[in-house]
């Protein structure tokens, strides 16, 4: 065989199957990565073919688990199959159907069992369940050294079968922000429990004597509950003049918002990474966020005020001495600034997202 027959022949072999429940383009952190991991990995040669799976996970009904096992049991043979944690926790006897001529690679972007909003029972359910369904991925690819540290102290996956290819950052315009005015509060992410939406209300409206304003972007149609009790809370504050809830937006409004801020501000109660921190750092914002999860991960010592996750008091600490102080919010905002241009890159995750997928070809 030619060199060039040879070389046309890897490529040739280099096919996965990505399986996503749900709408690929949703606004969230996770289908983002997603997106941009199909992108990136085709960019490097790689034939990916989405497979759409039903938006109903990860609480699909009998009837859905049951043609989802029939259509993944229906996929080509000799191909690695990705099956993304939202719906691959939902899918313990995955392997059983997959077969072994479908490597599964499973991507975890956070324990469904760490969602916030769930009872115990339908925690533990669903921890049972992963961990059934990661006990037959060959390869297990995370978003953070904190979700492998977790997948191997609690769900019994071998650190050697786990690959760490964390989100990407794109470079982005860093503003010069004018210290006097009222400040402007950005925070980011879809109207869940899991994202402290209703920390920071709690806590702003405990500095109402203080100017400020605050728009929350992120989808506020994925929860409807949470989404009401969010307007209740800031009617019942007094703070419908003051906070925003822009719902989803499209990338470049999304842009706007990050240049228009003065101070990021996210109460998650835990993130698997936590995109939306590096994509305030990226903008040269200083930060107030969370210890949850893998944030510290995410967020550059000295670019950021971290508190205990719900804890609404020492958030409010936090927020009413930035918002006092313009020089320390300076100062974080330079080290985020700095911090900028160290920030992972699309291009490595994907290489080591293809070297887990190879592993599993093979």
């Amino acid at each position: 065989m030619s060199r060039a027959a040879g070389t046309r022949h890897r490529l040739a072999e280099r096919r996965a199957i990505f399986a996503i429940p749900g709408d690929l383009d949703a606004p969230t952190g996770g289908y983002a990565y997603d997106r941009r991991m199909i992108s990136e990995l085709r960019r490097l040669g790689w034939d990916i073919r989405h497979v759409m799976l039903s938006g109903q996970f990860p609480m699909p009904d009998a009837a859905i688990m049951a043609s989802t096992y029939s259509a993944l049991a229906q996929l080509p043979e000799g191909i690695p199959v990705i099956v993304d944690g939202l719906a691959l926790g939902a899918l313990p006897d995955i392997g059983r159907h997959l077969g072994s001529n479908r490597p599964l690679v499973a991507l975890v972007h956070h324990p469904l069992a760490r969602e916030s909003g769930i009872t115990t029972a339908r925690a533990e359910a669903l921890r049972a369940s992963e961990r059934a369904a990661l006990a037959d991925a060959c390869r297990v690819i995370v978003t953070s050294r904190a979700t492998a540290a977790v997948l191997s102290a609690e769900y019994g996956v071998p650190q050697a079968r786990i690959t760490v290819a964390v989100p990407g950052t794109d470079p982005a315009p860093l503003v010069a922000r004018d210290r006097a005015g009222v400040p402007n509060l950005l925070s980011v992410g879809t109207l869940v429990p899991r994202k402290g939406h209703d920390l920071l209300i709690a806590a702003l409206a405990m500095l109402r004597d203080l100017p400020w304003r605050l728009a929350i972007v992120g989808d506020s149609t994925r929860d409807p509950s949470t989404t009401a009790a969010l307007r209740h809370a800031i009617a019942k504050g007094g703070l419908d003049e003051r906070i925003e809830l822009a719902g989803a937006v499209p990338p470049s409004d999304l842009q706007q918002h990050y240049m228009a801020a003065d101070l990021f501000v996210l109460a998650s109660r835990y993130e698997g990474y936590g995109m939306a921190y590096a994509e305030a750092i990226a903008h040269g914002l200083p930060i107030i966020g969370t210890t949850a999860g893998a944030i510290p991960e995410a967020v550059p010592e000295g670019a950021a005020c971290l508190v205990p996750p719900e804890d609404v008091p020492a958030l409010t600490a936090a927020l009413h001495r930035l918002l006092s102080d313009p020089t320390a919010r300076h100062g974080l905002a330079q080290a985020a600034r700095q911090a900028a241009s160290r920030l992972p890159q699309w291009q490595d995750s994907a290489a080591l997202f293809a070297t887990a997928l190879a592993s599993a070809q093979a």
